[in-house]
């Protein structure tokens, strides 16, 4: 499923030639459509009131109301990009849920590693809000759109975890489900999996070969995270 989507963005920035500089940037990006440039946060508040957008890219020392606090009022936002000129605020910018910080005065070329990054991350959620899945038995049963497919969950190599979606990779092709890994491992049909990572989790009998860093699914290596090393080297016991 290809998705060629549009992801609406509000900036907002204190400073006038920052906030133009911002928009200079985005018009190299046609997956972006600036809906608002504000100059504080009660602007994009009424905004966001009357019309929800994917992207916010944000200063944080601004008057009133820090670019900090304007994203704790607005989570629902998926991507929040901080633009800022202090990068000592990352710690407490990445605990308010950031996605990236981008320190003034910003390369292009850093601005399109996270501009790629967006994207990617976007048309990720994008498509797994298009997925339900289904379980029985030994099979799950994907949706996409209008049709259905059923895959063998014997026949998949390994699940990885995106943030609140997880990928079911196939040898065929990788499915999104909107669902996390963790929820997923504790349902019955997916007893035959085994986590081996923060991030991933494969069937057990596909793995061949563990060594203190990997875990070897035939042409497939993947890493091994220390705290999930015993369970992993049981299997060879």
């Amino acid at each position: 499923m290809e998705v060629k989507s549009v992801y609406k963005c509000l900036i907002v920035d204190d400073d006038e030639i920052d906030r133009l500089t911002v928009v200079a940037n985005l018009r190299r990006y046609p997956f972006i459509q600036v809906r608002g440039v504000y100059a504080t946060a009660a602007e994009a508040l009424v905004h966001i009131a009357k019309e929800p957008v994917q992207l916010l890219l944000l200063d944080i020392g601004m008057p009133d109301m820090s670019g900090l606090q304007l994203r704790q009022e607005l989570m629902q936002v998926p991507v929040c990009i901080f633009i800022t000129s202090y990068p000592d605020h990352a710690v407490d910018a990445f605990e308010a849920a950031a996605f990236d910080l981008v320190t003034k005065p910003f390369t292009q070329r850093r601005f399109d590693v996270v501009m790629q990054r967006t994207k990617e991350y976007l048309e990720i959620k994008e498509k797994a809000t298009l997925f339900e899945h289904a379980l029985g038995n030994d099979t799950i049963f994907i949706k996409e759109g209008h049709e259905k497919t059923k895959i063998k969950l014997h026949d998949v190599f390994y699940l990885e975890a995106l943030k609140d979606y997880t990928s079911i990779v196939t040898p065929q092709k990788k499915y999104c489900v909107l669902e996390s890994i963790g929820n997923l491992l504790q349902e019955e049909s997916f007893r035959s999996f085994i986590r081996i990572h923060r991030s991933f989790a494969v069937q057990k009998h596909y793995i061949h070969k563990v060594d203190t860093r990997n875990v070897y699914l035939d042409k497939i290596s993947l890493p091994l995270g220390k705290t999930f090393r015993k369970n992993v080297e049981g299997l060879f016991q």
